[in-house]
This record gives structure tokens, sequence and C-alpha cells, in this order.
């Protein structure tokens, strides 16, 4: 089920800063399917464009799903004009600076805001998008706290590879949140979640997952698990809401999807051929059943030019920025 967080990948991180006085009012604009936000010090509050505020200490985080935007500001009702914060999170006629490493908290008692947007817009991190809420919150004092700690010392610093490792530690906190989260007391969890943890179901799915494209058959997952056929077709059904084949031919056509959206010269029958079908017509035949149209008109509607009501988000890197105020 790891393939559900690797979609959601930080690259080519862009790390900025602010010094702003109190009252302050950033308004993230782009509405990237999920955006993190957390703090290393001070704080206030994420006020989404629908859903009620949430406060932001220091250690907390906040993920926000979009499309709809959100401002960051010290104190809910703030009298601040809103900033507009986009690609780079910082604006230079407001005293910030579009790039920037090596930075340090100069200041005492200052707010120190990280933001990670991600573009998280394939088919296959959809379960993951569907099971948030438009605003989660994480308190301090979890898993996450390390990563916290990492970060605080690498933005720091100028080093090789740097980049990397900012990608990279932005992608753990995210996961340690989402985990936190759906793991806190009392929550309710998607099924695909708490069912990798059963000790039948869960080898399953992490096959189905890790080779979709192999021939199962109840019979042959059955075996991997060490249980009846009947045993798991009736304890998959229980815990995922659905058969293990039915979940399996779902699962491949969320990939074939992504595929058709993302290799624009692939023919059908080499994505057919990807997805574990033999040929283009059964495969064809299985995601307009469905995705209720076919692959090439699938394809078409992807490709072709975007809404002009649709809103900016972005797709070809994940940003994030680091503001002190």
């Amino acid at each position: 089920m790891d393939d559900l967080f690797r979609g959601v990948r930080a690259h080519g991180s862009l790390f900025g800063s602010s010094a702003l006085s109190a009252p302050w009012a950033l308004h993230f604009v782009d509405g990237a399917p999920l955006t993190l936000c957390t703090v290393l010090s001070g704080g206030g509050w994420i006020v989404p464009e629908q859903g009620e505020p949430e406060p932001l200490r220091a250690y907390d985080t906040v993920v926000v799903r979009g499309p709809g935007t959100f401002t960051f500001v010290d104190e809910v009702g703030t009298r601040a004009e809103p900033v507009a914060c986009g690609e780079f999170c910082a604006t230079p006629e407001q005293g910030g600076t579009r790039h920037r490493r090596g930075w340090h908290d100069d200041g005492d008692g200052a707010t120190t805001l990280i933001v990670g947007a991600y573009p998280a817009g394939g088919e296959v991190s959809r379960p993951l998008l569907d099971a948030l809420p438009v605003v989660l919150r994480v308190s301090g004092g979890g898993t996450g706290d390390a990563v916290l700690d990492h970060l605080a010392a690498e933005v720091r610093v100028d080093a090789p590879g740097q980049q990397v490792v900012l990608d990279r530690l932005l992608d753990w906190m995210l996961v340690c949140t989402l985990r936190a989260w759906f793991d806190r007391p009392g929550g309710e969890p998607p099924a695909w979640w708490t069912a990798q943890r059963d000790p039948v179901v869960g080898p399953v799915l992490r096959l189905l997952h890790d080779a979709p494209a192999a021939p199962w058959t109840v019979g042959a997952l059955a075996g991997r698990a060490g249980v009846s056929r009947s045993t798991l077709a009736k304890r998959f059904a229980e815990l995922v809401g659905e058969p293990p084949l039915t979940y399996l031919t779902r699962r491949r056509m969320a990939l074939a999807a992504d595929l058709l959206t993302e290799r624009a010269t692939a023919t059908v029958s080499e994505v057919a051929r990807s997805v574990g079908y033999a040929d283009a017509f059964g495969f064809s035949a299985a995601f307009k059943r469905i995705r209720g149209t076919t692959p090439s008109e699938f394809r078409k509607h992807r490709h072709g030019p975007p809404e002009k009501t649709a809103p900016q988000v972005l797709s070809d890197r994940q940003q994030g920025c680091i503001v002190e105020g």
C-alpha cells in the first residue's frame, strides 16, 4: 500500500523566507491537491476557504486538501491585508525572497512556518485523497517531531545534496502526519488502511499493489496467504468491502488511467499489457465498465485544453516555503 503515498512525492522544492510582523495574512492561492503546513516556533491559524480555522502551534502540523485555498494568519479576524502566496510563497515587494538557502532564525519569538504543496493528481493517489477531510490537524509530540528537528537543521546550512534531503524530509513529514491521523484514537480510517494490519488480507493487499499485472486468481492469492479460497474471499470482502479480484481490477484501471495520461505515445495495447491484460479488447471493456468511458476517450479528455474555470494547481513539481514572522 506504500504506493498510495509514493505518488505524493516532492521534487525540486523551493524554499524562501519573508520577515513578517504581526499582523500578517498569507493567502496560499495555488489550490494544490495537498498542502502541508507546520511550524517550528511561534504559531498562528490556518483559515481554509471552507471550514473552521485550525490553530497551528510549535510542532503542530495541518494538511489542507485542495482545490480550495487557505490563509495563514496571526490571529482569526486579523486586520492584515492578505498577501497572495503562489508558486514561490514569497513576495519580494513585501520584503520576501524568491529563493534562499542557509536560512536561520535571528529573532526571538518568531513564527517559522514550513509549507509544502504536493501535486498528487494521479488516479493511483485518489483513494488517499478521498479518505482525507478538507483540513486535518496533528499535534506535536509524535513521530513527526524528529523529522522537524532534521528539517530545522538542514535549512540552516548550504551543503551538497541539500535539495534532495529537503524534498525527502518533506515527504517523510507528510507520511508521518497522515499515518498519525489515520491511527488517532477514535478515528475512522478507510478500510484499505485498517485491512493492511490483518494477517490474511494485509499480505494479499501488498501482493496486489506490488504486482498488479501478475495473473492473480483467488486460489493463487489464497495460497500465498496460507488460507483457503473461501476464507480469503470472505475475509477480504468483510474488511475491504469488495472481492479481491474486483479490488484488483479497480487498481489496474487506476494505474491505466495514469499511464494513459502520462505516456502520450503509448498505445492502448501497450497500456493494457502494462496492467496485466493480454489484449486491448479485454482491457478496454474492463476500463469502460469501471471508468464509464473507453481508454481512448479518457485520454482525449485528459489531454484536451483545461477548463477556464479550473483552479491553478501545481502540476510539475512540489513547491515549499519557509516563512518567519
